[in-house]
């Protein structure tokens, strides 16, 4: 199995190297040369593996240059009990609303209460043999920008991991006070986070701009380190989306919703296009997943990319309660027009060169009518999504955070537009208690709420009766070890300056 570029089609690379290096040198992403089928009797194999077991089968048909001992340690180091709080580290909840069956995926139940962890606890363990397959002696810097969830979970993943450092940039004013306390308090020697002065947009530009600088790649070379990054433009990070997947399926078999080979809609909450894409592969794989449906908030750049075909970012910025999602620079949106545009590095990079020069581009008949066909965009606003919120306790009992909501919104728009009943496999990426003045609001408006994040925690727990994960219990009297704050224009001064390079 090699691994092409989106934007240069005669590279093609290792897994390890795809991994190692985390983007092309070109800026282009790796992606698979081809995807592995699975056929009936595959699919039904899986059916009697557990979580772990799934995973193993998908990595080992994706990274064919780890041997079997490799992959089975990754997956047994990653996905424990212990950092999941039990065998399952995505289960299934099954809950309606009104008359709508919904069947919730639960990505959040790992150290850092998001999905995030579902590929962030691997992808260190597949970097460390990467590194050392393809750069022995070398030392990988993990760069990050981060609209939230996914700076936390890097930085939890990678703490203290051997030859490894990781910087994470976040917006200053676009993260959830829990988020940033969560990243600020992070422990381990080789970590280090600094909010930026702009938004998530800005973060992610700037990272990739640093990437794809010589003179920078050339300073790190000299003391023998090289860029990688934990963001899902990474292809280890995005890979352990698509067990989930392929798990979830397996388990609505399993527990009698749906029959074996029946075909499934998938919604996701999503702002740049990763967790949705994961899915989309699986599809690709064998997967009868027949509708992925795109859920959006106010930043709806998807959703009328989907219903025009034009995608463009020269639109108001919305600061939301459903922040990971706050983005109008969809990165992995990249990998599908690949695929969609039969594999055309060339037709990609014109797309993307327009996308940096003006800001939109506008992709061909062909390749919009076969998005249409299978993606479905829809937005909520945050009205809607406390709304969402609300309706779901009080009819059910089922607390979900803010992106959830999201979800649950757009796919109830999309039940009442198309009147599709196909059983439908709902992402849900965080903890409530991570959103909790957002989640308060919704449960109980109008009400007057405490000044600190962990008193609002206090007070949605005596509410609800959920249970406050252990990972943000554990923060309420950790003190802050960061609290920087960089120009966009100076974080490539910055990161060299964390890795004491001049």
């Amino acid at each position: 199995m090699l691994y092409n570029s989106t934007q240069n089609a005669a590279e093609a690379v290792s897994a390890a190297q795809a991994i190692a290096q985390g983007i092309s040198k070109d800026g282009g992403l790796f992606v698979p040369q081809q995807f592995p089928k699975y056929d009936e009797a595959a699919l039904r194999a899986l059916l009697k593996e557990d979580y772990r077991g799934r995973a193993k089968k998908v990595f080992s048909d994706f990274l064919t240059d780890f041997t079997a001992e490799e992959i089975d340690e990754c997956v047994e180091k990653a996905y424990t009990a212990q950092k999941f709080g039990g065998e399952d580290p995505a289960p299934m909840a099954y809950t309606k609303l009104g008359d709508t069956d919904l069947n919730i995926l639960e990505l959040w139940h790992g150290p850092t209460c998001a999905f995030k962890d579902m590929a962030l606890q691997i992808l260190p363990h597949l970097l460390t043999k990467s590194l050392k397959k393809t750069y022995d002696g070398k030392d990988a810097v993990i760069l990050v920008a981060t609209s939230g969830d996914t700076g936390k979970a890097a930085l939890e993943g990678f703490k203290d991991v051997e030859h490894t450092k990781i910087i994470v940039f976040y917006p200053v004013d676009g993260v959830s006070p829990m988020q940033k306390h969560q990243m600020n308090t992070q422990e381990g020697e080789n970590v280090t986070v600094c909010a930026i002065k702009g938004n998530f947009d800005d973060a992610q530009t700037g990272v990739k701009k640093i990437f794809t600088t010589p003179s920078i790649s050339e300073k790190l070379a000299e003391n023998d380190m090289l860029f990688s990054s934990a963001n899902s433009i990474n292809w280890g990070r995005l890979l352990p989306q698509i067990v989930y997947y392929i798990s979830a399926y397996c388990d609505m078999v399993n527990d009698g919703k749906i029959a074996f080979g029946d075909k499934i809609n998938v919604v996701v909450p999503t702002g740049n296009f990763g967790n949705i894409l994961a899915s989309y592969y699986a599809a690709q794989m064998g997967l009868p997943i027949a509708k992925f449906i795109c859920a959006s908030n106010a930043n709806n750049v998807l959703t009328d990319f989907i219903n025009t075909g034009v995608y463009d970012k020269n639109r108001e910025f919305y600061t939301t309660m459903s922040p990971s999602m706050d983005i109008l620079v969809s990165s992995n949106l990249e990998r599908l027009l690949y695929k969609l545009s039969g594999d055309s590095d060339e037709t990609t990079r014109a797309w993307m060169t327009s996308l940096k020069t003006e800001g939109r581009y506008e992709v061909s008949e062909d390749v919009k009518a076969q998005m249409q066909e299978r993606f479905f965009g829809g937005f909520c606003d945050d009205e809607q999504t406390q709304d969402t919120i609300r309706r779901l306790f009080e009819q059910e009992g089922y607390l979900c955070d803010t992106h959830t909501a999201v979800a649950v919104n757009v796919y109830e728009q999309y039940v009442k537009a198309t009147g599709d009943a196909t059983p439908s496999v709902i992402a849900s990426t965080a903890s409530p208690y991570k959103f909790s003045k957002s989640v308060l609001q919704a449960v109980v408006p109008g009400q007057a709420l405490p000044e600190t994040e962990f008193e609002m925690v206090d007070m949605l727990n005596a509410l609800t009766k959920m249970p406050v994960p252990a990972p943000l219990a554990s923060l309420k009297d950790k003190k802050a070890r960061f609290s920087d704050v960089t120009e966009v224009e100076a974080m490539p001064q910055y990161v060299l300056a964390a890795l004491g390079i001049e």
